[in-house]
């Protein structure tokens, strides 16, 4: 009988399979006893899967769904915070950006938490072979330092239609005007990155495509020892730049529309109007040109090319040696606003904005579903101990594997989402209370107002249970991180050199 260390008591492996019953620690050296982890990530994934039923129309995430039908899906999870860079900082550290200071894209997180023992890192620490592709942290230059992999895909987007102008941030992508035909979506005025049509690349050749063929290669190989392998998938980010089938998946007179309320904005706080309207003039370009449901479509589509190119890798781990000793989690970092709330884009603090898709599947136990609201903060300390390597006491989230064995379990703690210094919100099983900086409230019940219409901050009956949700908003927030502007970074050495001490920071040094 062999037993995986650091499995609560109600957890035993056996053969292969988890099991019911009672565990004993066994030796820390014992590495065989670990399981391997398959660790997808996807960008601005909303909970428009059919598992999750987010779009009330058909979408076809085959590939998701059957990962949620052999695992568990936690229906209320929510990201750290609904932007990139901060969300997968702290998914990746397990340190909320209130601790780090890390709130937007405009940081670079290792200059700034160099210390700071990461998700990769610590499992390659423990003896893992770890290897990823991909965007796992933000995809811009300077945020996959090699000291925290043993390999990582290069080069990615070398051949991809990136037509990205500034080299530092983006380095293997291809540079110069835009291609004939551009603006693909035929809406003048809204840049390269909010683009969307069909281009003359092959199916092949797509960026994901490339991160999810190296997954499978990966997992075609024998292994030795224990690996962590990271895949993580651009799309649904825009730009949503997709081969035509996965358009004509879906029929444009088969869309349907989110729900939208003309008013949505007139019960909300000034800093919340002033989120929401942020990306407004891209929504009004797109409406003014008649476009609206074409790129609702084109999201849709997106999401289905990437959901494609997840069941190429689960495919390959199925059919490979690893299929009965491998952990496979699945999440996004954020949500996206497709008109909710007259926003386009992600960064508010509503449900559209933080929920995610969030799947954890342990070889040999029961698949579930759980709606206790957790956060993706929880990720790395549940690994953690489904893999026996220790708990991090400085970690601010905290396991979920009692959710895993026991779905209906209490869960005494909801999600905390933060975006920027000073905005929070609060969601629990059924209610979403926002702080922001200014001081301004948003409290809904969600199960009575599921588009979050109605602003109940000021409302008696709900008085108390907002007190008690505003008892876990953020009190404590660190001073914002350093910005890139405060380093020279050199994307072919991996070395940042701070401007005001001239410290050196290599992204290449080996971490004990």
């Amino acid at each position: 009988m062999r037993r995986w260390k650091g499995f609560p008591t109600a957890v035993l492996f056996v053969g292969g399979a988890l099991s019911v019953g009672a565990v004993e620690p066994i030796d820390p050296g014992g590495q065989l006893n670990r399981p391997n982890v398959l660790f997808l990530a996807v960008d601005d994934l909303k909970d428009w899967v059919g598992c999750l039923g987010g779009y009330e129309g058909q979408v076809h995430t085959p590939n998701i769904d059957r990962l949620a039908a052999k695992g568990t899906l936690f229906t209320n999870a929510h990201c750290p915070s609904p932007k990139c860079a901060p969300s997968r900082a702290a998914i990746l550290t397990g340190l909320m950006p209130s601790t780090t200071g890390l709130y937007d894209n405009g940081h670079w997180w290792f200059p700034n938490e160099p210390e700071v023992t990461t998700i990769p890192l610590n499992f390659r620490n423990h003896g893992y072979r770890v290897a990823g592709a991909g965007k796992i942290f933000h995809h811009t230059a300077g945020n996959h330092p090699p000291n925290q992999w043993g390999e990582f895909q290069k080069l990615l987007f070398r051949d991809d239609p990136w037509f990205r102008g500034a080299k530092l941030n983006y380095p293997w992508s291809e540079h110069g005007p835009f291609p004939s035909g551009f603006p693909f979506s035929g809406v003048k005025g809204l840049g390269h990155e909010n683009d969307w049509g069909v281009l003359g690349t092959q199916e092949p050749k797509y960026d994901d495509s490339r991160s999810a063929g190296f997954a499978v290669e990966f997992l075609k190989q024998e292994q030795s020892e224990p690996f962590f392998l990271a895949c993580g998938l651009f799309r649904p980010h825009l730009p949503w730049y997709v081969p035509q089938k996965y358009f004509d998946r879906y029929p444009l007179k088969e869309i349907v529309l989110p729900g939208v309320k003309t008013s949505d904005l007139e019960d909300v706080p000034k800093a919340g109007r002033a989120f929401a309207n942020a990306r407004k003039g891209d929504l009004e370009k797109i409406r003014k040109a008649g476009k609206y449901r074409e790129a609702v479509r084109a999201y849709l589509a997106s999401v289905t090319y990437a959901d494609a190119q997840l069941g190429r890798v689960l495919d390959a781990l199925e059919v490979s040696k690893h299929a009965d000793n491998t952990v496979v989690v699945l999440w996004s970092d954020h949500g996206w606003h497709l008109g909710e709330k007259g926003h386009w884009h992600k960064s508010t603090l509503w449900e559209e904005s933080t929920r995610v898709p969030f799947i954890v599947s342990v070889p040999g136990l029961r698949p579930a579903k759980c709606s206790r609201p957790v956060s993706l903060i929880d990720l790395y300390p549940t690994l953690n101990e489904l893999c026996g390597l220790g708990e991090n006491p400085a970690h601010d989230g905290r396991s979920l594997v009692p959710l895993l064995t026991d779905p209906n379990t209490s869960w005494d703690r909801p999600a905390i989402i933060q975006y920027k210094a000073g905005n929070v919100a609060v969601r629990s099983e059924r209610y979403r209370y926002i702080r922001y900086r200014d001081g301004g409230e948003e409290f809904y019940d969600l199960k009575a107002d599921p588009y979050e219409w109605s602003n109940l901050a000021d409302s008696s009956k709900h008085a108390a249970t907002k007190k008690e949700l505003a008892k876990w908003a953020t009190r404590d927030w660190a001073e914002p991180a350093s910005l890139k502007s405060a380093f020279e970074f050199d994307s072919d050495t991996f070395v940042w050199k701070e401007k005001a001490t001239g410290r050196l920071i290599d992204g290449t040094k080996a971490r004990p």
